[in-house]
């Protein structure tokens, strides 16, 4: 058996390593994979060539690179997946996202906030990912792109309604959005992904979904962060321009997820 190891420089969340994921299921050379996301790092157990493995790595666009490929021994039991920890893991996250995804929807209609809307709109495309992920455990390969597809379109058409809103917000004359609302809902967000940085931290796991988890939940707090400060720049210039950029910002990113959703689907 060989260990083949890649840097991956895009694969900064826990998206990405499902993605991955889901990429490379199916393949019967590969016997489990190995990823260490602060490290941008992903092994690959495998039997056969690696050619075909990395290319389909570089369909993804994440800017994979072969490293090095050993020969080396191993025993089975310890190649074997814990599947009950990753559903478990795979089922928290959605749940977090989910729950994130509804309080900033309804709380950014409310505030007239293109903000907050789209950092719930980036949570629910995230937690679009981790459903697909639970779905696709031991269902067939044409099922799992299938619903690929499916997922990659809705997030697309998602971002493509974000970035309509926000030119619609840019150009007529709407209310300037409730500041108050915008910082207290990021806080109450950015708080919770505080707690949740400290106990993952605390934990000390070098699991590779407890990394994922920890660097998933430092890009949040990032965003959580760029809302807060949209919504600061509102009060004090009373113009909408900070929260449209803030929300223009973050629906680019949704449709660069899309995009890496739908290249699973071919």
């Amino acid at each position: 058996m060989k260990k083949t190891t890649f840097n991956i420089p895009k694969m900064d969340c826990s998206a990405e390593e499902q993605l991955i994921r889901m990429k490379l299921d199916g393949n019967p050379e590969i016997k489990k994979l190995d990823f260490d996301l602060p490290g941008r790092k992903l092994e690959i157990y495998h039997d056969g060539h690696i050619e075909p493995i990395e290319g389909q790595l570089r369909e993804l666009n994440l800017g994979s690179r072969l490293v090095d490929s050993v020969n080396e021994s191993f025993d089975n039991d310890s190649l074997s997946p814990d599947t009950g920890k990753e559903r478990k893991m795979l089922w928290i996250v959605l749940l977090i996202n989910a729950g994130a995804f509804l309080l900033e929807i309804i709380t950014g209609f409310i505030a007239h906030s293109m903000g907050l809307i789209a950092d719930s709109l980036d949570m629910l495309a995230d937690a679009l990912v981790y459903a697909l992920s639970l779905y696709a455990v031991g269902r067939a390969t044409s099922s799992k792109k299938r619903i690929a597809g499916i997922s990659g379109y809705l997030q697309l058409g998602l971002a493509l309604f974000g970035m309509i809103e926000v030119l619609r917000r840019f150009i007529g004359q709407e209310e300037l959005p409730d500041f108050g609302l915008m910082v207290g809902i990021s806080i109450i967000a950015l708080i919770g992904n505080g707690i949740s940085l400290y106990l993952i931290q605390q934990a000390k796991s070098k699991e590779a979904h407890m990394q994922a988890s920890y660097i998933f939940t430092s890009n949040d707090v990032i965003v959580n962060i760029g809302v807060i400060l949209a919504g600061a720049l509102v009060y004090f210039t009373s113009s909408k321009i900070p929260d449209l950029v803030i929300g223009a910002v973050v629906f680019v990113i949704v449709a660069r997820g899309a995009f890496s959703i739908l290249k699973l689907s071919k």
